[in-house]
C-alpha cells in the first residue's frame, strides 16, 4: 500500500461517527423540547383547575348570605364567617389550599388557591416541581345594576 492510498484510508475512518453525534444531540435536543412542551402544558391545565377551584370556592361562599337581613328585606350581605368557612369547607372537599378574604362592605369575597405541579421531564434538570396559582371572586349584586329607564 502506498503512502496516498494510506492516507485515503485514513480520511475516510476519520469522518466515521460524525454524523452518529450530530444525531445524538438533536435527539437530546428534542427531547429538551418536548419536555418543556409537555410540563409547560401541564402547569397551564394545573393553574385551570386551581382557577376553577377558586371560583366554585368563592361561588360557595358567596350563597352564605346574613339570612336575617335578607328574609326581611333590607340587605343582602355575606355573612362573613359563614363565608370564609363554606369557601374553606370548598376548598378542603377539593384537596386544594389556598386562602379567602371578605372585602371592607362585606359585598365581595376572593379566594386564592396555592399548589404546586409535579413535572414529568423538567425533573431530568433538577425542577421538580412548578408553582401554581388559582384566583376566584364572587360579589353580590342585589337589584337593579344598571341605569333605571323610565
Amino acid at each position: 500500500m502506498s503512502m496516498r492510498q494510506m492516507c485515503l484510508r485514513r480520511r475516510r475512518l476519520d469522518d466515521r461517527g460524525g454524523v452518529t453525534v450530530f444525531v445524538a444531540v438533536c435527539v437530546i435536543a428534542l427531547i429538551g423540547i418536548i419536555g418543556v412542551a409537555v410540563d409547560g402544558g401541564s402547569k397551564l391545565r394545573a393553574t385551570e383547575r386551581a382557577d376553577y377551584i377558586a371560583g366554585e370556592a368563592a361561588r360557595a361562599g358567596g350563597q352564605a348570605i346574613d339570612p336575617a337581613d335578607a328574609i326581611n328585606g333590607t340587605a343582602i350581605l355575606v355573612n362573613p364567617q359563614a363565608a370564609a368557612a363554606a369557601a374553606q369547607s370548598y376548598l378542603r372537599s377539593a384537596d386544594a389550599t389556598g386562602t379567602v378574604s371578605m372585602s371592607g362592605d362585606g359585598t365581595t369575597l376572593t379566594v386564592t388557591v396555592t399548589g404546586s405541579y409535579d413535572t414529568k421531564f423538567l425533573s431530568v434538570v433538577g425542577i421538580g416541581s412548578l408553582p401554581v396559582t388559582g384566583h376566584g371572586k364572587a360579589t353580590l349584586l342585589h337589584g337593579v345594576t344598571g341605569p333605571e329607564g323610565t
